[in-house]
C-alpha cells in the first residue's frame, strides 16, 4: 500500500513569458545616452568605453554615439583567460 496520497500532475506551470533577452542595438547603429544595448542574465558580454552596467547586468549607453563590439581577453580568478565580447560606444 502507498503511504502517500496520489499527487497528480500539474499541467499549467510552463506558461510563463520569455524575458526578451539579447542584443537590442547592433554594431554601427546610432544611440543616445541611456538606451539599452544588451539585456542579459549574468555578464556574458562586458561593458567597455561609453557604456555602463545596471543591477540586472543590462548594458546601457553612457553617451551618444555609435555602437561597436570587439573581442577582448578577460582573465578569470583562476588565472585562465578567455575571450569575451565587449560593448563600446564611440
Amino acid at each position: 500500500m502507498s503511504k502517500v496520497k496520489a499527487g497528480g500532475s500539474s499541467k499549467n506551470i510552463h506558461n510563463n513569458a520569455g524575458q526578451r533577452l539579447g542584443v537590442k542595438r547592433f554594431g554601427g547603429q546610432k544611440v543616445t545616452a541611456g538606451q539599452v544595448l544588451v539585456r542579459q542574465t549574468g555578464a556574458t558580454k562586458i561593458a567597455g568605453d561609453g557604456t555602463y552596467v545596471s543591477r540586472n547586468f543590462t548594458i546601457h549607453a553612457a553617451k551618444d554615439g555609435v555602437v561597436g563590439f570587439k573581442s577582448v581577453k578577460k582573465t578569470k580568478f583562476t588565472g585562465k583567460s578567455e575571450r569575451r565580447t565587449q560593448v563600446v560606444v564611440l
